[in-house]
């Protein structure tokens, strides 16, 4: 007789505390940013950008509807198949996670440009790899991590101009 490996229901409880430590991962990954770009809005305003570069005030906004869908994302697969079903998927999410907290230190507290270009190309294709698997784990939450995905692929490129537009001071 075959082995059952559906997951039991979870219960309300249990659900809504797995969306609560989802949200506090996600929450985490962001105050790193936060705290590590505090003094940066002059420094970036005084970088040489790309035309098409937004201005500062733009990524706070965005960044917070993106962190939200994240964190809802990583709870959908969660829900799903649990943790042991999820192994792979969760532990790409959660290297994207820590990839996506990395950045903003090396780019901003550390001003190394060239090196958060490369950690962004990583984190880039760490991202397209967590998509990839949450597609095959849950549609809704693959959805979900494709504007962060678009946001990083622009993100990757801003990147780059800007490191190129002030390699020289």
């Amino acid at each position: 007789m075959a082995e059952d490996h559906a997951r039991p229901a979870l219960t309300i409880g249990r659900s809504a505390a797995g969306l609560v430590v989802f949200a506090l991962a996600v929450a985490a990954a962001a105050l790193v940013g936060v705290f590590s770009a505090l003094d940066s809005a002059d420094e970036y305003a005084r970088l040489q950008q790309p035309a098409w570069a937004p201005p500062s005030w733009v990524f706070g906004p965005v960044w917070t509807v993106l962190y939200a869908m994240i964190a809802l994302a990583g709870w959908e697969v969660w829900r799903r198949l649990g943790w042991r079903g999820a192994r792979s998927a969760l532990t790409l999410y959660t290297a994207q996670l820590v990839l996506n907290a990395a950045w903003t230190p090396l780019f901003f507290a550390a001003g190394l440009r060239a090196v958060a270009f490369a950690e962004i190309v990583v984190l880039w294709l760490v991202l397209t790899a967590t998509v990839v698997v949450f597609f095959g784990a849950d549609r809704r939450a693959a959805l979900l991590m494709v504007p962060y995905w678009v946001w990083t692929t622009f993100a990757a490129a801003l990147n780059f101009a800007v490191w190129q537009l002030n390699a020289g001071g």
